[in-house]
């Protein structure tokens, strides 16, 4: 299954295929009751339902999207939902947004059953986006430190991509920032750069296997944490 996603385009169609992969690898731990935090436009949302018994989304009412939130609600605050009730909470590209980070990783441990899985995905060499709201990038280390204060103790964090994926990317992103408009010299830029953009993507998962450690450089970490029984 493809999951539809807006912001899927010619030249970062990679790390879309990328979380793809990662959320197909994860399907064992989409169960009963999933909340979706920053949920946005619920890209994921029929996906999810093929695994879980509901679908949750929460996200605030000044999201840069056109939200389909069931629960309207600030993620840098309590939220308005019982303990123990979830049995998955995901939550992808939604916490360098948040200025309170901890108190999220917090509300979804607190929320989560016991035994129940919270996925996360942050991005690590990424550009700044979604200004003013982008605060943080995270590490490994610093990821671990923050889920076990808020109380997981089984936390599993896996590279989105290595050096050669990072850097591609950023190569992409900054080229397409440049040919954009309705410049009819830019338009047939984009045409001629569109192939390039399919070739380095193409060629960028078989250069990452020069990368020995990828946990270093990428673009991002999927982090998969389990509260304690």
């Amino acid at each position: 299954m493809k999951i539809r996603h807006s912001n899927r385009k010619h030249h970062n169609w990679l790390i879309y295929k990328k979380y793809d992969y990662l959320l197909k690898k994860c399907n064992t731990c989409y169960k009963g009751a999933l909340y979706d935090f920053g949920c946005g436009e619920s890209p994921y949302k029929m996906f999810f339902l093929k695994y879980a018994d509901t679908y949750t989304g929460v996200d605030w009412a000044g999201s840069y999207y056109k939200t389909k939130a069931d629960i309207i609600a600030d993620l840098n605050k309590p939220l308005p939902i019982e303990s123990n009730v979830a049995d998955t909470i995901v939550s992808i590209s939604v916490l360098e947004h948040l200025c309170e980070p901890q108190t999220m990783l917090n509300e979804s441990f607190r929320i989560l059953k016991p035994g129940g899985y919270f996925i996360l995905q942050v991005p690590f060499q990424w550009w700044v986006h979604e200004s003013p709201y982008d605060y943080f990038r995270y590490t490994p280390f610093g990821l671990k430190y923050l889920l076990s204060k808020a109380g997981f103790g089984e936390v599993e964090i896996l590279p989105i991509g290595g050096y050669f994926t990072a850097r591609i990317l950023k190569a992409n992103y900054f080229m397409a920032m440049k040919v954009n408009g309705k410049n009819p010299l830019l338009k047939f830029l984009r045409i001629l750069i569109i192939p390039i953009w399919y070739f380095n993507q193409w060629l960028a998962p078989f250069l990452d296997k020069l990368d020995r450690n990828k946990m270093n450089e990428t673009v991002g970490y999927w982090v998969i944490a389990k509260k304690q029984a």
